[in-house]
């Protein structure tokens, strides 16, 4: 991957990064790590509240952390054939990282965060249509933090975005049907937990 495509928005990101007020700073921090429990929060709300629902409701809603995973083993295969450095080794005359830089190794394309975010987001509209409005933005802003906290180029995030929703997508309408008949037998179930984890359903 030519880094040279999104160097200089990079470094004109992080020299913005370091203008803006201490605790700007500090919330991007943790949101670039925490933002990701969001994310975890949420595929329990969706489960919880497709419980009631019908059985294609609960289907989505437990794809839906089941896809971003398959986004991220996606993007990590992408990472370990691309070999890209962090920009935060490579872009020496730009301002420091305001996280520690990842070791060598840890490769920069895609970007395995954002990747999630992308995935997360695609699933959980798909669940949950209106929670789109949260979700989109949410990992949009997770991509960005990515960048802004110096880790990451630009077009590391836009990919790991492209590829998280795209592959978690394509999950979805792979898996649905064979979810859909397992969990319409564990809704008649008579083991408790079977049914708790299922479902009621409708009627």
């Amino acid at each position: 991957m030519d880094s040279s495509i999104t160097r200089g928005l990079y470094r004109d990101i992080l020299d913005f990064a370091h203008t803006t007020p201490s605790w700007v700073q500090h919330l991007a921090e943790l949101f670039t790590e925490g933002g990701l429990l969001v994310f975890a929060a949420l595929f329990v709300v969706a489960w919880w509240k497709a419980r009631a629902a019908d059985v294609r409701a609960i289907a989505l809603a437990v794809l839906a952390p089941l896809a971003t995973a398959i986004g991220y083993v996606a993007s990590e295969s992408f990472k370990s054939v691309v070999d890209e450095e962090r920009p935060c080794r490579t872009v020496t005359e730009a301002a420091a990282s305001l996280v520690q830089c990842p070791p060598t190794g840890d490769w920069s394309f895609p970007s395995n965060h954002s990747a999630i975010a992308g995935a997360a987001a695609m699933a959980l509209a798909l669940a949950w249509p209106r929670i789109a409005l949260l979700t989109v933005p949410l990992a949009l802003l997770m991509a960005f933090s990515r960048v802004f906290v110096g880790v990451h180029y630009p077009h590391d995030v836009a990919a790991g975005l492209l590829v998280g929703a795209a592959v978690a997508a394509a999950s979805v309408a792979l898996l649905l049907r064979p979810v859909r008949a397992l969990l319409t037998t564990m809704r008649t179930s008579r083991t408790g937990v079977v049914l708790w984890f299922a479902g009621p359903g409708r009627g």
